[in-house]
C-alpha cells in the first residue's frame, strides 16, 4: 500500500489540527541498541523440498542445513538490514528419528512431540542437532563454520539457551571429559533436595500422557506404545508437580532444580551454589567459546533470577561483548531482570506485541493508548532494551487466517515496532515475504504458526529461497514490494541517527487522531524523524500537524524557515515554506508515514 502526500499548497478540507500542548516526552538516557535480528529456524530455512506431507519423515519432508545458509544467503540478511541472526534449533534436542548409527542414542517416541521433535526439548546441551548436519560426525565443525561464515558477513550470532527444562531421555554424547549429566547423582527417594538435578514423585512412576505425540492412528502402534519407562516420575517442565501431566503440559521435558522447593512456598536454597548453577555456567562458558555472540535464553522468568545475577557476569568474563535476552512476559518484573538478573534485552511481548495485535487485527479493544501506555509507564527507563516483534517462532504469521490474512495491514505496526525506540527490532524468516504459516504439517496443527516440532518446508519462504539462490525469483510482484518494504524501513531505522539514539516525543491527541492512529516525534539535534500510524482499515487520515513554537525550539527550526520532508520509506519529497502553515499528512488506510525533515 502506498502513501500519499497533499501539500499546503492544495485546496483544504476541514481538518483537526494537533496541538503538542499536553504530550509526553521520554527523559530516559539516550541508548544506541538497534540492533535488527532476523531468526531463522535453521532446520527449515534451507529446507527446498516442497512435499510437505503430513507427519511426513525426514527424508518424506526433506530438512535444512547449517550448510544452506550460505554467503549469499547471508549477504541478502544482511541486506535486508539484520545485524543479528538468532539460529533457532542448533543445540541438539529429543527427536523421533533414529540416528543410532551415528553412536547417539534413540528417543522414545511417548515423549516426543512431533516426528522432528521440539527444539526446546534438549537432549545434550553439548552437542548440535545431527540433522542440520551434511556428515553427521563432522556436524560441530560445520556448526563453527556457519559462525565464521556469518561472522565474515558482519553479522553477529544469537543461539538459544533453554535453562528451565531438559528433554527426559537428556543423555550427552557431547560432554567434555569429567562432566556428568544431569541426574546421575540425584537422590531420588526425596522429592526436593537442594542437591539434585531434578524433583521427583517418589514411589509414583510416569505415565505417559493420553492422546498421540505423532501423526494419530497410523502412528501409534509403530512409534508410540505408551511403555516409556520413568521411575519415579519427574516434575514436567512447566512445572507440573505429578506423575502424569498431560499432553498439553511440557510433558516432553523435565524441570531442573535451582535450589527453589515450589511445594514448599518456594523455599530457596541458594547457599551452597546448587549442581544445576554451576553445570549451567559451564555450558554457556562452553558456547561463548565457540564464538557465539549472544543467546535468547528460554522461558528466563521460570529460573530464579538470582542465578542470572551469578551466572551472566561469570560469562561476560569470557566474552564481555556477549549479550543475553530474557524471554519475559511479566512486565511487573522487568525492572528486577535488567537490575538484578543484569539481562542485556528482554522480549516486549505483552506489551507493544499485544497491543499492536490487537490493532492490526482491527479489534473492537484495539486502542493506541496502549502504546502510549508502553513508552511511558511499562518500560519506562529502559524501552532501549525491550526486543520488539510482530513474528517469531511462537507466534501466529501475520499473513495467516488467524491473524490479519493480509501481510501489509502490519505496516503501521511494523513502522511503530522499528521506530518507537532506540531497542532492537526482530522479524521471523519468511515474515519479509508475507508466509502464512498454512498447513497441517503434523503435531504442529492448522495453527497459524510455521511448525517447531516437524519437518516441513515454508512455502512463500521457497519462493524467495528459488532453489537455494536466494534471489526472490519466484515472488510475486506484491511479495517483492512486501520484501522492499521491510529492507527499507529496517535499513533506514538501522542508519538513521534520530531512530538509534534520538529522543521521543508523542504527538497524539484526541482532538486530532482516533483511537486507531498514533504518531510521534524522534529527533537528535541534527535529525528529527515525524512517524504517523493509521491503523484504520477503512478511512485515510487527513490533517495538519501544527508544531508550537517551544517544540520548534527543541527541534532547532526557526518557525518561518522553509522546511523540506522526505518519505523514508518512498524517498518522495515535499516542501513548506511556513512549517507554522502545519505539516500535511495523508495516510493512507492501513498504512505509515515516516518523514525525515
Amino acid at each position: 500500500m502506498g502513501v500519499a502526500l497533499f501539500l499546503a499548497g492544495c485546496t483544504p478540507k476541514v481538518v483537526p489540527e494537533i496541538n503538542m500542548n499536553t504530550q509526553h516526552t521520554t527523559e530516559e538516557p539516550i541508548k544506541d541498541n538497534k540492533f535488527i535480528i532476523y531468526q531463522i529456524m535453521v532446520r527449515l530455512f534451507g529446507n527446498q523440498n516442497t512435499t510437505n506431507k503430513h507427519y511426513g519423515s525426514r527424508d518424506e519432508n526433506g530438512v535444512g542445513k547449517f550448510n544452506d545458509i550460505t554467503d549469499k544467503a547471508l549477504s541478502e540478511i544482511k541486506a535486508l538490514g539484520a545485524s543479528h541472526i538468532w539460529y533457532t534449533g542448533v543445540i541438539e534436542h529429543a527427536t523421533m528419528t533414529d540416528n543410532s548409527a551415528y553412536g547417539i542414542k534413540p528417543d522414545d517416541p511417548d515423549i516426543v512431540k512431533g516426528i522432528a521433535g521440539s527444539p526446546y526439548a534438549i537432549k545434550d546441551y553439548y552437542d548440535v542437532d545431527p540433522d542440520l548436519a551434511v556428515n553427521v560426525p563432522n556436524r560441530m565443525t560445520e556448526f563453527e563454520a556457519l559462525v565464521r561464515r556469518t561472522h565474515q558477513h558482519q553479522l553477529k550470532v544469537i543461539i538459544d539457551f533453554v535453562p528451565n527444562h531438559v528433554a527426559r531421555t537428556y543423555n550427552s554424547d557431547g560432554k567434555p571429559a569429567g562432566v556428568l549429566d544431569f541426574g546421575v547423582n540425584d537422590d531420588k527417594t526425596k522429592a526436593f533436595s537442594p542437591q539434585n538435578d531434578f524433583y521427583y514423585i517418589p514411589n509414583q512412576p510416569f505415565v505417559v500422557p493420553a492422546g498421540t505425540n505423532a501423526g494419530g492412528d497410523a502412528f501409534k502402534s509403530a512409534l508410540k506404545d505408551g511403555r516409556f519407562d520413568e521411575n519415579p516420575a519427574k516434575a514436567t517442565g512447566n512445572d507440573v508437580f505429578s506423575a502424569t501431566p498431560s499432553l498439553n503440559d511440557w510433558s516432553e521435558t523435565i524441570k531442573l532444580n535451582y535450589g527453589v522447593d515450589y511445594q514448599d512456598n518456594r523455599r530457596t536454597y541458594f547457599d551452597p551454589i546448587p549442581p544445576v548453577w554451576e553445570k549451567m555456567r559451564d555450558i554457556l562458558i562452553f558456547w561463548a567459546k565457540k564464538d557465539v555472540d549472544g543467546f535468547r535464553c528460554d522461558m528466563a522468568e521460570m529460573v530464579p533470577v538470582e542465578f542470572w545475577n551469578w551466572v551472566i557476569p561469570a560469562v561476560k568474563k569470557v566474552n564481555p561483548a556477549i549479550i543475553f535476552i530474557a524471554e519475559a512476559y511479566n512486565p511487573q518484573e522487568y525492572s528486577k531482570y535488567f537490575t538484578t538478573g543484569q539481562f542485556d534485552f528482554l522480549y516486549d511481548k505483552v506489551g507493544l506485541y499485544d497491543g499492536l495485535k490487537r490493532l492490526i487485527r482491527d479489534e473492537s479493544n484495539g486502542h493506541v493508548k496502549d502504546i502510549t501506555y508502553v513508552w511511558s509507564q511499562e518500560s519506562r527507563g529502559f524501552s532501549s532494551q525491550m526486543v520488539r516483534f510482530l513474528e517469531n517462532h511462537d507466534e501466529e504469521r501475520i499473513a495467516s487466517a488467524g491473524f490479519a490474512g493480509n501481510p501489509w495491514l502490519a505496516k503501521p505496526a511494523m513502522v511503530i515496532s522499528a521506530t518507537l525506540s532506540s531497542g532492537p527490532i526482530m522479524i521471523y524468516f519468511g515474515q519479509e515475504v508475507g508466509e502464512p504459516g498454512r498447513g497441517n504439517e503434523g503435531f504442529g496443527g492448522e495453527d497459524n504458526r510455521t511448525t517447531i516440532f516437524d519437518y516441513w518446508g515454508v512455502p512463500e519462504h521457497q519462493k524467495w529461497m528459488n532453489d537455494g539462490q536466494f534471489d526472490g525469483g519466484k515472488l510475486s510482484e506484491d511479495q517483492k514490494k512486501l520484501r522492499e518494504f521491510y529492507r527499507k524501513l529496517l535499513t533506514t531505522s538501522a542508519q538513521k541517527e534520530a531512530i538509534r539514539r534520538g529522543k521521543f516525543y508523542e504527538l497524539n491527541n484526541l482532538s486530532g487522531f482516533s483511537h486507531k492512529q498514533y504518531g510521534y516525534l524522534r529527533f537528535t539535534d541534527e535529525q528529527r524523524v515525524l512517524a504517523v500510524a493509521n491503523f484504520d482499515r477503512n478511512e485515510a487520515l487527513k490533517t495538519y500537524i501544527h508544531l508550537p513554537a517551544e517544540v520548534l525550539k527543541i527541534l532547532k527550526i526557526s518557525g518561518e524557515k522553509g522546511v523540506t520532508f522526505k518519505n523514508l520509506l518512498t524517498d518522495a519529497s515535499f516542501f513548506i515554506p511556513d512549517i507554522q502553515a502545519g505539516i500535511p499528512v495523508n495516510v493512507l488506510p492501513a498504512d505509515a508515514l515516516l518523514l525525515e525533515f
